[in-house]
């Protein structure tokens, strides 16, 4: 009876060893980087400034729920999605003219 538990034992190793490394190398970093960004989308507020996904560089002037209201330049302003925000800039800098 001993010898059929380690042979069970034996052939569940390898199975347990794949979910541990799934967990450890996919799940967990995943986990932190979607519960980072959600914190980083909770944080926003107006002034901020901001790129979107599709790489536009604004300032938040209103927010909503669910919408943000951009300005991209002078007197121009776009509502986009919470979600299309990619992160906050640090860097003020005005690009080149």
């Amino acid at each position: 009876m001993d010898n059929e538990a380690t042979a069970l034992f034996a052939n569940f190793t390898p199975i347990l060893l794949m979910i541990l490394i799934f967990y450890f190398l996919l799940y967990r970093p995943q986990k932190k980087a979607h519960d980072e960004r959600n914190k980083m989308l909770d944080a926003l507020k107006v002034g901020n400034r901001v790129i979107t996904l599709g790489g536009i560089y604004g300032t938040i002037v209103a927010l909503k729920d669910e919408i943000v209201t951009v300005k991209i330049a002078d007197k121009v302003e776009v509502e986009v999605s919470r979600n299309a925000i990619n992160g906050v800039v640090e860097d003020t800098k005005e690009p080149a003219k």
